[in-house]
Order: structure tokens, then C-alpha cells, then sequence
């Protein structure tokens, strides 16, 4: 199972103001910890809000909203997925993690990657093509 390891956005990575050196050389340990363990499938740092852009659908009708966005609380500073046998075995992995946060306050979101098995009999036997293709 894959898993999504979403880290929040706060005032400071939305002010582009980067952890620390030595905060920086703790996550770097923490990833190599688990590309030893042969879990870690990507790790990313993403860029503030002011930087990005959103497409709201309706309809037919598409319009782009550009950032900062308002509520710091809902945004994602950055992800790792990583690959593990269940969601404990994930939770024990990022309760490993350094904590960044220069107030000492920090949330994670763990959610797991869907799966074309997860989907179960929804998927077409064009799904097999996909599934290979994705695998």
C-alpha cells in the first residue's frame, strides 16, 4: 500500500521562509532512514500559495482563481509517499519524523493512495490496460 504523508502549510512556508539548516539536515536523515528501509517513493517541498493557482469547474465553465489563499490551515507545504504494509506500520514511520515547525506545532495528514484494486468491479476491462500501464 501506498501512502500519502501530507505535510500543512503555515504562516512561515506560506511567507517562503525555509526551516532552518540544521531542520533541514534532520529531514534529510529522517528520508534516508526510510530509503534504507526501501519505503520511500518521493518526498517534495511545495512552493507558497502565492506562487500557485487554482481551477474551479462548474459545469462546463472553468475559471482561475490565483493564490495566496486565505485559510493557511487548509494548504499542503509538502508531501512524501512512501510504501508500507498498512496504515499503523505509516503512522510508526512519520511518528519518527523531525518536527519542523519553528513553534514547535505541526499536523500531518496520512491517507492512503487508491489502488485500481480499490475500485473493485467499477473499473472496465479497459481498466486491465491501465492497471498494466500504471504497474
Amino acid at each position: 500500500m501506498r501512502f500519502m504523508i501530507i505535510g500543512k502549510a503555515t504562516k512561515e512556508s506560506e511567507a517562503n521562509i525555509l526551516p532552518t539548516p540544521e531542520a533541514i539536515a534532520e529531514m534529510q536523515k529522517y528520508n534516508e532512514e526510510l530509503v534504507k528501509a526501501g519505503i520511500l517513493l518521493a518526498a517534495e517541498g511545495l512552493s507558497a500559495s502565492s506562487k500557485g493557482a487554482r481551477v474551479k469547474f462548474s459545469g462546463d465553465k472553468r475559471t482561475v482563481i490565483d493564490g495566496p489563499f486565505a485559510e493557511t490551515k487548509e494548504l499542503i507545504a509538502g508531501f512524501t509517499i512512501i510504501q508500507a504494509k498498512s496504515l499503523a506500520e505509516a503512522i510508526e514511520w512519520v511518528k519518527r519524523a523531525p518536527n519542523l515547525s519553528p513553534n514547535g506545532e505541526a499536523e500531518v495528514e496520512i491517507r492512503k493512495v487508491m489502488d485500481i484494486d480499490d475500485f473493485g468491479d467499477a473499473f472496465t476491462p479497459n481498466a486491465e490496460i491501465a492497471k498494466v500501464k500504471i504497474q
